[in-house]
């Protein structure tokens, strides 16, 4: 029995996103989709894989999948390295989700606004991937063609609604990718499942309820499980308005509406520009991680790693570092020092001292031994962060900072970041450093496998079925 959607009167002069959502998902065509978001997608999946296999053995998801095997329940999906261990699909998408934001390492949207807040964009790739990954499981496989359009849809919706929200959503404190995520997963699920426009309709009413995730939870586990939260209840969103159950159809709209309430309501400049017209996936574009830590930082991490490189600073010479930056780095970026790898990837002292001590930031140095370590531990209290009052007058649309180094012998060394994103559209990893980067979070599962799951995944648009690739995946064990 199919019970219809709930009617809302239509005031005038308000919005009617919701509704070009379900036109845009409801339409969703791989022919649709441009070359150039084809080309980058490809990227996007073969980095997202990589995380995905590199979480598996982390703490964090060993909690995940124990929990799950304990629960047990309809065998819908694979859980993510227990071979042919099957779990509810939505739990499936919820260890997979977790699993690719684990090491805070996947990629990010990208925003050309001056005035916009470099948090709120969304972490768009992980969502879509594991909801169609879990889903397409369910569903014995589907075609490669249908995999790629659900997970590019899915990506664009939550970039556009991330683009069009006002900052006061992250201001307030939420996680962009864990709410913004579900709409994203929820979107690439409805896809994949078929969902009419009034299924999938009350699909985004119920992911408006889901959404969630807050910043204070940066530097612990349940960071990472915001996005594998938003890939599980996308899921279920979808399934449970497959089944019938209602929710408000316009829950991107009106004063009660989830931008409205969340986060001030979306900007009536930028929803003009629609679904569909210009992907963003394209344009602004998308980021693929240098590092596995807060993408505010990277820049940063760059200026002190070729300083130290150039003028061979060898780290038990360094008496004092003094790092300066603007309140977009500082504010978020909220550890004095950290104790572990999860809180390293919040403070600026452990990023540094990383790059001074090992000459690398990778994920062999985000390690609970090497954090905790007398001598890392030594030199972030050498670290010092600075509010810089000229860089935050100068605005939030580019990440500033500068660093000095200062010797035992008094010598102080001084660099300034370069303001552009390696890895980002004006200065992107090539396909090598993309592959590169993949090999080195696979580094604990067999070469042969990786390599296999790699092309796979980098060639989804060509296949004739996932089926190939999850078999791969039920291959995998962790380390």
């Amino acid at each position: 029995m199919t019970l219809a959607a709930p009617t809302t009167p239509r005031i005038a002069g308000e919005t009617d996103i919701t509704a070009q959502a379900v036109a845009f998902l409801t339409g969703a065509r791989f022919d649709k989709l441009p070359p150039e978001a084809l080309d980058i997608s490809r990227r996007c999946l073969l980095d997202s894989m990589g995380l995905v296999l590199a979480g598996l053995g982390v703490p964090a998801i060993d909690i995940l999948t124990g929990f799950a095997r304990e629960q047990g329940g309809k065998g819908d999906a694979l859980l993510l390295g227990h071979g042919d261990t099957r779990v509810p699909v939505q739990v499936a998408a919820r260890v997979i989700g977790t699993a690719g934001h684990v090491h805070d390492f996947d990629d990010t949207q990208v925003s050309h606004d001056p005035a916009h807040v470099y948090g709120l964009l969304t972490h768009p790739s992980i969502p879509p991937m594991s909801a169609a990954l879990a889903v397409s499981d369910m569903k014995g496989g589907v075609s490669g063609r249908e995999f790629v359009a659900a997970f590019n849809y899915g990506f664009e919706l939550g970039c556009k609604i991330s683009e069009w929200m006002q900052p006061d959503h992250y201001l307030r404190g939420h996680h962009t990718s864990g709410t913004v995520g579900t709409f994203s997963a929820c979107g690439a699920a409805s896809i994949l499942l078929g969902l009419d426009a009034e299924a999938t309709a009350r699909a985004l009413g119920i992911a408006a309820s889901f959404a969630a995730g807050i910043r204070c939870n940066f530097g612990t586990m349940t960071k990472p499980l915001h996005v594998g939260r938003a890939a599980e209840n996308g899921v279920l969103a979808a399934l449970l308005a497959q089944r019938g159950y209602t929710a408000d159809p316009t829950a991107l709209d009106g004063p009660w509406g989830f931008p409205a309430v969340l986060g001030g309501g979306f900007s009536a400049e930028k929803t003009g520009q629609g679904f569909g017209r210009e992907w963003t996936i394209v344009n602004p574009g998308v980021s693929i991680k240098p590092y596995p830590s807060g993408i505010l930082t990277h820049q940063s991490m760059d200026m002190v790693k070729n300083l130290v490189l150039r003028e061979k600073i060898d780290p038990t010479t360094v008496a004092r570092i003094d790092f300066f930056a603007g309140d977009n780095i500082l504010r978020p970026i909220r550890y004095r020092v950290a104790k572990n790898e999860l809180q390293a990837k919040f403070s600026m002292a452990a990023l540094i001292s990383m790059l001074v001590m090992y000459r690398a930031a990778g994920l062999a140095q985000f390690d609970d031994h090497v954090i905790a370590s007398p001598e890392f531990q030594a030199m972030q209290e050498r670290v010092h962060t600075h509010a810089d009052a000229k860089i935050n007058a100068m605005g939030f649309d580019l990440i500033r900072s500068r660093v000095e180094i200062t010797l035992k012998d008094g010598k102080v060394l001084k660099a300034e970041a370069d303001t552009r994103y390696r890895g980002g559209p004006s200065w992107p990893l090539t396909d090598a450093e993309v592959r590169g980067k993949y090999d080195g979070c696979v580094t604990k599962i067999d070469p042969g496998l990786a390599d296999r799951i790699a092309r796979e995944t980098f060639a989804l648009a060509d296949a004739a079925s996932t089926a190939p690739l999850l078999d791969l995946l039920r291959k995998v064990k962790p380390a």
